[in-house]
Parts: C-alpha cells; structure tokens; sequence
C-alpha cells in the first residue's frame, strides 16, 4: 500500500477519512491540521509569546515539536511551562525528559511548583481532602489551571497553549454531562481569542492516536509512566467506551466534536456572566472569590 501523497510505502491509516500516509506526509499533514485549528480559532497572534504547557507526556512534547517548527516560519515565539504537581517518582522522570527535549530544541524551560505557589503538594492537597467527595483529578486540575495562569503573566505572555486532543475534548463533555455540571460545556470553545488570557488547544480537531503515531514516528522521547491517580476518575472508561465506538464507526468522534461547538456555543449564551476580579488572589473568576481560592483555603483549613 502506497501513501496517497507520495511514492512511498504508507505506514499510517487514516481510517474517517479513507487516507493512507508515509511517515514524512503523515507528520506533514498533522502540522498542516494543527496550523489550520490555530488560524480557524484566532489562536495566535503576531509577534505573540507562547508558553506551552509541557508536561513530557506525548501531546504536550508533541504540540512543542509542531510549534517550534511553526515559530521559524511564522511570527511568534514560544517558551516551555511544566507544572510540578509534588507526585514522588513520577513527576522527576518527566521533569528530566522536558529539560532534554527543550534543551535539543534551543527552547526556553521554567518550572513551576504547586508546593511553591500555593504552600503544598498534590499528595498534601490529597491528605486534607478529609470526607470531601473530590477527586484528585480535579484538585489536580483546579491548581494546575491556576499555575499556568501564573506562568504566563511571570512571563508577560500573551497566550497558553496545552496539548489537549480532541478525544480530550469528547472525554471531558461527557464528564460533565454524567456530574450534571453544565455549566461548564460553555467554556468548551476553541474561540478563546475575546479572554484577556487566552488558552489555546492547538490538538483539539486532533485525533489522540494520530498524535501517538506523531510521537513514535518522529522518534519524540515521552514519559510513558502513568500518573499513580489517573484511575481514580471515570475518564479511563469513558475514554474505552468511545474508542469501541470509533472502532466499530469511523469517524464518530468528530461528528460528537462537531456537536459539542455547537452545544458549547448555546450554553455560553445562555449562561454568560461579566467577569469580576476575586477578593483573594486578583484572578478574573465569574464570582467574588475564585474556584482556586476557595479550593485552597478548605484544604488549609482542614490541615489545620
């Protein structure tokens, strides 16, 4: 089987869209894909300062590879941002992955600590949750939302860009539909370009298992240690249950993505609320004392 662009032996099966691929033309149409999803969404701007959120998993260090080759021949420039969460052997093997990576692509590395910014470590944050019916996942993702916040504005960026692909995207509506908070499919737009701080999912009309293959075929080192607590949500299975589906009808995830721009679009209509500034930490929230915050301040206060 030849590729459909080339002479060349295909390797990759794009299987919603009948395409087959060469190594060199799959890497090239991910790149063409992730440029068109920046510019359909206004996700960069000229001259803009981009932190990338790298976490030395295989979306994030993939996103720094395609937009490090975007920035020498586009007008931005970019900086890497990984968070430490405090995870004991786990985060330390990616930290030392990062720093490679970044130092072999001559991009600029900072490192940001949970202990540091908010006073405790993830496994702190676990130990005073006390009785409280909350999931690491979402402490996790609460302080780790507030730490690149912070990135940016240390690094008077314009812009942050995370690695979230588009079964991300499936994965994360449907949690929201089964916990019956939706309110917060209407933050779910790729169109974040009227935010004062913008956050970008350049991968979000990307399939995951096409950034997989990204990775292996351009031999990209990445973390392949799970994180301990990845099992403790329902991710895992909702992220099962779709694959079967797309298995057994292609292209499925993307007529769901479809759907949730649109649902996403109708619930931020109906839902919008003027930003305000949180008496606490200064953040823009949608009420007096941000999510952060409040999070924070409950689990000193069960510390204590």
């Amino acid at each position: 089987m030849k590729c459909d662009r080339c002479d060349n032996k295909a390797v990759y099966s794009r299987k919603y869209s009948g395409e087959n691929f060469c190594s060199d033309c799959f890497s090239n149409a991910i790149l063409r894909k992730t440029a068109k999803t920046i510019s359909k969404y206004k996700m960069i701007k000229n001259n803009e300062l981009v932190c990338v959120g790298v976490s030395g998993g295989k979306d994030s260090l993939a996103l720094l590879h395609i937009l490090n080759q975007m920035s020498k021949t586009h007008n931005f420039r970019i900086r890497a941002v990984t968070i430490d969460e405090g995870i004991p052997g786990y985060r330390n093997e990616a930290l030392e992955i990062v720093e490679k990576f970044c130092k072999k692509l001559e991009v600029d590395h900072v490192v940001y600590s949970y202990e540091n910014l908010f006073d405790l470590t993830l496994d702190d944050a676990l130990l005073q949750r006390d009785n409280e019916k909350i999931s690491s996942c979402s402490i996790c993702g609460i302080l780790r939302r507030r730490a690149l916040d912070y990135a940016t504005k240390q690094n008077n960026a314009d812009v942050i860009a995370t690695g979230h692909n588009l079964d991300d995207t499936l994965q994360t509506f449907l949690i929201n539909m089964i916990s019956g908070d939706t309110n917060k499919i209407g933050w779910m737009d790729p169109d974040t370009s009227n935010n004062t701080l913008r956050k970008i999912k350049p991968f979000c009309e990307i399939y995951e298992s096409e950034i997989v293959f990204y990775a292996f075929t351009n031999d990209l080192p990445f973390q392949s240690e799970p994180c301990p607590h990845m099992n403790e949500g329902i991710r895992t299975e909702i992220r099962e249950f779709l694959n079967s589906l797309e298995g057994q009808r292609s292209g499925i995830k993307n007529n769901l993505f479809n759907s949730i721009l649109k649902i996403s679009q109708t619930v931020k209509d109906a839902n919008y609320k003027e930003k305000t500034i949180c008496s606490k930490c200064g953040q823009e929230c949608t009420g007096k004392v941000c999510s952060v915050c409040q999070m924070v301040f409950r689990l000193k206060d069960n510390q204590t």
